[in-house]
């Protein structure tokens, strides 16, 4: 059975650390915290977990502390955590299958990383991670911040689970702030890099300066699909909040050209649609989303409610729109299938029931 290093980056984590480690101290063979200047109790708190505890002078940039953080670990994998990461119950049984079933050929084991939750507490937004990566040196952590391991040698995926579960907020501009270093001291962002800086413009609702880093990542021969595909979501969603419909909805047909449609894309299509009061057209791309098969392998980032939930209480709503009030509650009812707790859901079923 292969042991495996948790290494971790922390700063000031009083109020996640314990709760991390408690999850999945027992599964692991050693603790490596590397802490970058914490002035609460978080170096206390780990202490009591383990002694490999070293001091990082950070210097705004995450793939470096990483790879310092693996530099010191022993066993035969390393395994990343942030603070504010768990290992829920339920997957520990299958993370310790895994561990002991694991071939001893393989270099990286890929795990579902679970970042956003529905009222019941399901996950609602989630991505493929590296998560235990062969301690051999040849991997090393990329970009200063959203950082990466490129994968090569044996890959798997397994549908073990992390869960991204953060109590109170954090930094909002520590992100925007790190690129806009890079960029002031003359450092050229790579594809990847540039995708996210145009993802934090816009979350700092910086429209036109996120399109036009969006728009020159979209243009350029390199960069990754997924990427692109993404990239033509939250540029559309930029030319919206300016009020540029038309180049909206162009923009997410555009992501088509990189390659066969996605859900998430269809629903967003489907949404413009529908609020153009072309209820015809957004049935077509809520069906056309409903028949796409869900590829949780593709690397992107996933929302499962896109495959089948969205669409379906949309499609309960178009319907309803143009008087087929039969069909509009099959709809909400299949969606019900997939939510019986959703508050959309049982109002749409109490509006039926009232008519």
């Amino acid at each position: 059975m292969p042991t495996i290093s948790l290494c971790m980056i922390v700063k000031n984590e009083e109020m996640h650390i314990a709760r991390c480690l408690d999850s999945v101290a027992g599964l692991v063979d050693e603790i490596i915290i590397v802490d970058t200047g914490s002035m609460d109790r978080t170096v206390e708190i780990v202490s009591e977990y383990t002694s490999k505890i070293y001091s990082y002078v950070w210097n705004d940039d995450f793939s470096e502390a990483r790879n310092y953080s693996f530099s010191k670990a022993s066993m035969d994998y390393c395994m990343w955590m942030d603070a504010d990461d768990i290992l829920e119950e339920t997957e520990k049984v299958d993370f310790l299958k895994l561990k002991q079933s694991l071939p001893p050929d393989i270099d990286i084991v890929m795990m579902k990383y679970n970042t956003s939750f529905d009222e019941a507490g399901k996950p609602s937004f989630s991505y493929f991670r590296e998560r235990w990566i062969r301690n051999c040196g040849q991997y090393h952590w990329v970009g200063a911040v959203h950082e990466v391991i490129p994968p090569n040698g044996r890959v798997i995926y397994s549908n073990v689970a992390v869960s991204h579960k953060k109590i109170g907020g954090g930094d909002p501009d520590r992100n925007l702030n790190i690129y806009r270093k890079m960029i002031a001291d003359g450092k050229n962002l790579e594809p990847r890099q540039q995708y996210y800086y145009g993802r934090e413009l816009y979350y700092h609702e910086q429209y036109n300066e996120a399109i036009s880093v969006l728009e020159q990542f979209l243009l350029s021969p390199e960069g990754w699909i997924e990427n692109k595909i993404e990239a033509c979501l939250v540029c559309a969603s930029c030319y919206l909040r300016i009020g540029q419909e038309q180049s909206a909805l162009t923009t997410l047909l555009r992501s088509m050209g990189f390659d066969r449609p996605r859900a998430e894309l269809c629903c967003e299509i489907g949404k413009y649609f529908l609020e153009h009061g072309n209820f015809h057209n957004a049935i077509y791309w809520y069906e056309t989303a409903l028949n796409i098969p869900k590829n949780e392998y593709c690397g992107g980032f996933i929302l499962p409610d896109c495959y089948d939930y969205v669409p379906l209480l949309q499609l309960c709503v178009c319907y309803d729109k143009l008087g087929n009030r039969q069909k509009a509650e099959e709809y909400n009812e299949r969606a019900g299938r997939c939510k019986p707790y959703s508050k959309a859901y049982l109002y749409n079923k109490k509006y039926f029931e009232s008519v």
